[in-house]
């Protein structure tokens, strides 16, 4: 198999507004990156915090939480009950950690949701005011999109790291505990 350049690098996205191409070639980028760094990686470890940093099963419930919450927001919504709860459990991972599989499926999945958003979003509206969580902080649909493409590269970035320490430590010592929560 040969490799394809980065997402950037192969041309306009069918159908996404020209200024929303960035965004688009984020989300995709990641969704791209993360099956390949998670193959193999164990469910039990999706709990793992070395050194203390957020957990593998954190990050990956993250990733999805932030592109429905910014969707949500850039529709000029406020948050459901059901955000709201998914929101308060992202941090709990010890008590619902799920699969790797499965949370990297339901990233897949809400990136084809941002994605199919950012189809239907009119250039038009990028500059309109949007208030963000309970307290309303001023931001735009531009804002909240770039938000959503940097904040999963920014979790992408974490995870990865995180996820390449907690197997190589596995392999190095022969033991997993690390830091289960």
């Amino acid at each position: 198999m040969t490799s394809q350049p980065e997402v950037w690098l192969r041309g306009p996205l069918p159908d996404v507004p020209p200024l929303l191409q960035p965004v688009a070639h984020a989300l995709l980028q990641a969704r791209e990156e993360l099956p390949a760094a998670l193959a193999g990686f164990p469910d039990e470890l999706l709990t793992a915090r070395p050194a203390g940093v957020a957990s593998v099963g954190f990050h990956l419930r993250h990733l999805t939480g932030v592109l429905d919450r910014m969707q949500t927001y850039a529709r000029h919504q406020p948050l459901t009950a059901a955000q709201l709860a998914y929101l308060a459990a992202e941090n709990d991972v010890p008590t619902t950690p799920g699969t790797t599989a499965a949370l990297v499926q339901a990233f897949h999945e809400q990136v084809e949701l941002m994605l199919a958003f950012l189809r239907a979003t009119p250039e038009a509206v990028l500059p309109e005011f949007r208030p963000v969580g309970r307290a309303g902080l001023p931001s735009t649909v531009m804002g909240l999109l770039v938000h959503a493409a940097e904040h999963t590269t920014r979790h992408l970035g974490q995870l990865l790291v995180t996820a390449r320490v907690v197997q190589d430590s596995i392999i190095l010592s022969g033991t997993r505990n690390l830091n289960h929560r």
